[in-house]
């Protein structure tokens, strides 16, 4: 399929009228065929906000402008904190408030309401979470009366919106939802924004998804094995983020330049997570049911941040770069936005701007006129497993029988009656498994070991997790707005406990910082890799790190600093444990050594040098592995002729490489040789089905009847083995053991399998040269990799599960792409499910800290949620192609970028 070459929307009337008349013809034409009715340009046209001119918004105490650049990036002006963001919420209502109407039901299990009975299951595994229920705890007991009061004048600009617009006003996607149900939005609450947080913090929830598939993997594999395929971080090629330091035992502080050793982390419960296949299994299908609103958890969402301090720069100043790895999806998650007070005193307190939430006030990531910060994700282990011996009065803990603690919840139906729930609760938290008639048999044949309780019906499943406990992390948000230097960016840091990211920090004095925050558990036994004895209070949290005890760094010998979700500190030198499942650092010593390239000899990074970085599309593990696959001799000229294209290759995955094309075929076949078709069915992709050796039989097999057909049950982008760096370490490791048992594959009555290496590299390239044929085309002239490796951007509702037609009103593309999973450019695939995209960086920014004005920015998409509207997706060609825009944030530099001003007026 040829790449989307559509660029953004003419800036002309007369050209945006002619479009809209196209709309309408379409809209006609599949209107009358579909409905007998139609959408005519005026339904298309109602929801575009308005950006011109004076409206009035109750509430506020002075005029607010809002002014828009060429593309629609909003920049308010207000004389109050309230008024700011009274703007705001009204805002991004204009531009965004399906987005945030959907965010909002699917955080309080209430999608069913909108979208009818097939969401049910999926509310009932979200009310028993109850993340809105602890947004409600938080509000009421936690955050600041500052906090509240910026919350209530964010929602009173969203409902202002509200009052005055409904059905296809809001957006086009009700319109479409009118022919279904007669769903009208209720008044947004500062719940609703703060719930947001909780679903960010679940998609960033750290190594669960690694956890269940650890205990899948006992029904194939070894413990040996599984521990092959889980190797250790290698810290000797892969920097850590912060490279010495150590606790103070004494006083519980984290000292950069203290030495010291010691890891505090406990083993894993012998035998405690045996034997959980059909549960674990059915658990996790339950997970590939939530939206996952930020990306795929399967192989740990990934970000990019790193700052060069100014002795390194061009500037004189340090340079700060940030791209957060996000599903590709219609609208971004991002909504760039400044927020300025025209003067700043005790009134009015923020002049700032870069990437906020729709649904939420304030700024998540970018800069106020004195620092700037980025975020990458910690990975934190902040979740457990627990196996629960339950009865139908109470569960077992510490040898004594405990009543559940309870609470009925109603979900309403569109179109049906409501249905009522049951959700229990042990002192670990939620069970789980009561969400899931195949959980509720948990544990029957479980193998736990003496000490286990009676297996009787077996175990639930009960997960703790940091974010159901109610916390500040909302505090943070703003206290990073105000921000005027470290030791103010450190304090916020500290109230930022979910979900637990990288900080990275540069201010305009020069100074530079990185700094781990988050409320992450402290364990009594075991170390989170498996499910836990949730009847053995050893196994208890025992409290949390101390935010004086997390890892930071400030103006570090080396003038740089770098998070690309690699690990944070040599566990070896630090006594807390907080994760044993890291993103193994492909990425980060990517960056590490481009960095390191420009400034050796006295060099200095630019900002086109850190723009540049963004874009490297370098692949690790053909570096590693291209050596040996030219090496193997192969026979048959047909493949012999591909196998010619990775001679003299760059390993660089641009996307009009044949050579990129051809190795991503050959990884993808390797990884599913060697290990994909030997994994449990619970983690192949679903609907692709294997005649394989029964999982009780290790014997020799001669007759293909004893051998069963097994389909695997994974969604696509969840499947193992996905490919990423995990998996290089996996591959690196046996590449110089040619007889490994990893390179042997099943030997079928009739159909020897690969006994080496060799053989197997031989048969991954056969099949690759074949797969690319059939996708590509047999003239290898035409290879590319973006071809592909194509981006699609869906409407996150209506793109997916809606009919036909109404997906390709919301959706756009493809585009063909570089990069790669593990690339700086980070535009993964899951190896065992395709070569399409599954997460992106989501926006791309870089600040010059000399002058802010210089700084540089970019969104996947645009600023409007709208389909037709001319900014839905008018910076998507640009970020394809890597470019980034001017971000004007001082104020003359602003009203030189406007192009459109909204006067709202009290």
């Amino acid at each position: 399929m040829p790449a989307n070459k559509t660029g953004p929307a003419p800036k002309k009337k007369k050209g945006r009228r002619g479009r809209l008349v196209a709309v309408a013809v379409v809209l006609l034409l599949v209107a009358g065929i579909a409905f007998g009715a139609f959408w005519g340009v005026n339904t298309v046209r109602a929801s575009l906000p308005q950006t011109t001119g004076s409206l009035k918004l109750a509430g506020l105490t002075d005029p607010v402008d809002v002014r828009r650049d060429a593309h629609g990036i909003p920049q308010i002006y207000a004389d109050t904190d309230e008024d700011l963001f009274r703007a705001q919420g009204y805002v991004q209502a204009q531009d965004r408030f399906w987005e945030m109407d959907v965010r909002r039901h699917m955080t309080a299990g209430r999608l069913s309401e909108m979208f009818g009975k097939d969401q049910v299951d999926t509310d009932a595994f979200l009310r028993t979470l109850g993340w809105h229920r602890v947004a409600q705890q938080e509000y009421d007991t936690k955050l600041s009366p500052a906090t509240k009061k910026y919350l209530q004048a964010y929602s009173a600009g969203v409902n202002a919106y509200l009052k005055d617009h409904e059905g296809a006003a809001l957006s086009l996607e009700y319109a479409a939802l009118d022919f279904q149900n007669d769903y009208k939005p209720e008044k947004w609450t500062p719940v609703d924004s703060i719930a947001w947080l909780k679903a960010m913090a679940w998609d960033l929830r750290g190594n669960m998804q690694d956890e269940i598939d650890r205990s899948l993997m006992t029904s194939r594999f070894s413990q040996q094995q599984i521990a092959e395929l889980y190797p250790a971080y290698p810290y000797q090629r892969s920097k850590p983020i912060v490279s010495g330091g150590a606790v103070n035992p004494v006083t519980k502080e984290f000292d950069p330049k203290r030495s010291g050793t010691g890891n505090a982390s406990n083993g894993t419960p012998a035998g405690a997570a045996h034997g959980l296949q059909s549960g674990l299994s059915a658990l996790s299908t339950s997970l590939d049911k939530i939206p996952a609103l930020l990306g795929p958890n399967g192989n740990g969402i990934g970000s990019n941040s790193w700052v060069v301090s100014g002795a390194h720069t061009t500037t004189g100043k340090p340079l700060l770069a940030n791209d957060p790895h996000l599903a590709p999806q219609m609208p971004s998650l991002w909504y760039q936005m400044g927020l300025h007070c025209r003067t700043t005193g005790p009134k009015c307190t923020y002049d700032v701007a870069g990437y906020t939430f729709s649904g939420m006030p304030g700024v998540i990531i970018g800069h106020n006129q004195d620092v700037s910060w980025g975020m990458t994700n910690l990975g934190a282990d902040v979740t457990d497993l627990y196996l629960e011996k339950v009865a139908t009065d109470g569960y077992l803990y510490d040898g004594r029988r405990r009543p559940f603690v309870t609470r009925k919840e109603t979900i309403k139906v569109a179109g049906g009656p409501s249905r009522e729930i049951t959700v229990r609760a042990t002192n670990n938290g939620p069970i789980v498994s009561d969400r899931d008639g195949e959980l509720a048999t948990v544990g029957k044949r479980a193998p736990v070991g003496n000490a286990a309780p009676d297996r009787g019906d077996g175990y639930a499943l009960s997960l703790r997790w940091t974010a159901l406990d109610p916390g500040t992390s909302m505090d943070a948000v703003f206290e990073l707005n105000r921000a005027k230097d470290w030791t103010s960016f450190r304090k916020a840091a500290a109230d930022f406990e979910v979900p637990s990211q990288n900080l990275i920090y540069a201010d305009t004095k020069g100074n530079i910082g990185y700094q781990a925050p988050g409320r992450i558990p402290v364990r009594g036994k075991g170390d989170g890799t498996l499910p836990a004895p949730g009847w053995d209070p050893d196994y208890r949290w025992t409290g949390v790190i101390p935010q004086s005890a997390l890892p930071w760094e400030y103006n570090p010998a080396r003038g740089y600093i770098v998070t690309a979700n690699q690990a944070v500190v040599d566990e070896k030198k630090y006594p807390y444990l907080l994760t044993k499942d890291w993103g193994y650092g492909a990425r980060s010593q990517r960056i590490n050594d481009l960095i390191e390239s420009k400034t050796k000899d006295g060099g200095k990074v630019s900002t086109d040098d850190m723009q540049s970085f963004q874009q490297d599309n370098s692949s690790q593990i053909a570096r590693i592995l291209t050596p040996y696959l030219t090496k193997v001799n192969i026979s048959d000229p047909y493949v012999r002729e591909a196998q010619q294209l990775l001679d003299g290759w760059d390993f660089t995955q641009e996307p009009d490489s044949a050579a990129a094309a051809y190795f991503n075929g050959v990884w993808r076949n390797l990884l599913k040789l060697a290990f994909g078709n030997k994994m449990p069915k619970e983690l192949r992709v679903k609907g692709q089905c294997l005649t394989v050796r029964p999982a009780e039989d290790s014997g020799p097999v001669d007759d293909l009847a004893k051998f069963v057909r097994e389909c695997g049950e994974r969604a696509p982008d969840m499947a193992q083995p996905d490919g990423g760096d995990r998996w290089y370490e996996v591959v690196r490791a046996i590449l110089d053991d040619p007889t490994n048992a990893w390179w042997k594959t099943e030997d079928l009555p009739g159909h020897p399998g690969d006994k080496n290496r060799d053989q197997l590299l031989a048969h991954a390239m056969k099949d690759a040269r074949y797969e690319l044929t059939s996708k590509l085309g047999k003239n290898i002239d035409n290879w590319t990799w973006g071809r592909l490796h194509q981006m699609v951007l869906k409407n996150q509702t209506l793109g997916t599960e809606g009919p036909g037609f109404l997906q390709g009103l919301f959706n756009r593309g493809p585009w063909n792409v570089g990069g790669g999973e593990a690339a700086v450019n980070a535009t993964g695939w899951n190896a065992s499910g395709g070569y399409g995209v599954t997460w992106v960086p989501s926006m791309r920014m870089v600040v010059n800290l000399a002058d802010l004005d210089k700084s540089r920015w970019i969104n996947l998409t645009g600023a409007s949620g709208h389909a037709y509207d001319a900014h839905y997706y008018d910076q998507t060609d640009k970020w394809a192609k890597g470019e980034l825009l001017p971000w004007s944030f001082g104020e003359a530099a602003v009203k030189k970028s406007t192009k459109d001003t909204l006067t709202l007026t009290p």
